[in-house]
């Protein structure tokens, strides 16, 4: 039985259209969303009625109820929804200007609330379903010069974790995906976009992020594709990973992060055990 995707965030060279493509490798079929429909149109073609491009700006809480109805009524339903939709910018936590991080935070976090809100109910009546969150592994490693970005996916991390364990005596599964770096085309804007902070002391070591990026750009280790075949690899699991770590990279700094995060908190045993009323 093909599955039904609704897939966020449909740009060329994106995460969004490796999700896609590798579901239509397997024989599924598609609606990926784009706030620019006309750039996939040519794409979508050579798949006939098995994709449907969905104007979206995923920002617009009602323009995502009529996409995920459209979507319904096309193909009679959802079964795997991917929360690919995101963008990251540098700045600091003390000078990045609110506007902009509050920005990311529409579009990172509650946007993917919004989506997830609205395909959840069609899932729920079927007793079945996937949700795919696509985070990143600055959601569980954060980094100067990125805290915002990574305080949206951080949200995300807890989002999923969350409704994995709400939803799975409805039949739905829940997955966390955290790619690292990837050849996707995330990291152009970097290099058309200088520094734009207010506070002197932090430019310097924004400039230096924006460098590694720019650098980056174009030779990134992860393939899309491969990583999109990795996650439909690990649906398929009995039982699926509540998440899925992407890249040799991202898989070396997480378990790194997490190591000395345990064993910074397993220092400090006797005093966080001294905090309770004496039994």
């Amino acid at each position: 039985m093909t599955r039904r995707w609704f897939i966020t965030g449909g740009t060329p060279g994106n995460f969004g259209m490796a999700f896609a493509e590798a579901a239509l490798e397997t024989g599924d079929r598609v609606v990926l969303t784009s706030r620019r429909p006309q750039e996939l149109a040519s794409w979508a073609e050579q798949y006939g009625e098995r994709v449907l491009v969905v104007p979206l700006e995923l920002t617009d809480a009602a323009q995502v109820q009529r996409a995920v109805r459209a979507a319904e009524e096309h193909f009679g339903g959802i079964d795997v929804l991917v929360n690919n939709a995101g963008r990251g910018w540098y700045g600091s936590i003390e000078g990045m200007d609110e506007s902009a991080l509050r920005a990311m935070f529409e579009l990172n976090f509650f946007a993917v609330l919004s989506v997830t809100r609205a395909v959840l109910p069609g899932m729920r009546a079927r007793g079945d379903g996937w949700i795919v969150n696509v985070s990143s592994v600055a959601g569980l490693v954060s980094a100067p010069g990125f805290g915002y970005y990574s305080a949206t996916k951080f949200a995300v991390e807890a989002i999923t974790d969350a409704l994995h364990d709400e939803v799975a005596p409805q039949g739905i599964s829940v997955l966390t995906v955290e790619p690292g770096a990837f050849r996707t085309n995330a990291y152009t804007g970097f290099a058309d976009e200088p520094v734009d902070e207010p506070i002197p002391d932090y430019h310097d070591m924004l400039e230096e992020v924006r460098a590694t990026f720019v650098g980056m750009d174009g030779v990134q280790p992860g393939d899309p594709r491969r990583g999109a075949r990795a996650v439909i690899a690990a649906m398929a699991q009995d039982p699926p990973p509540r998440r899925l770590v992407l890249g040799n990279g991202g898989y070396d700094a997480v378990i790194d992060t997490l190591e000395k995060s345990l064993a910074s908190i397993r220092v400090n045993e006797t005093l966080s055990r001294s905090a309770d009323f004496p039994t």
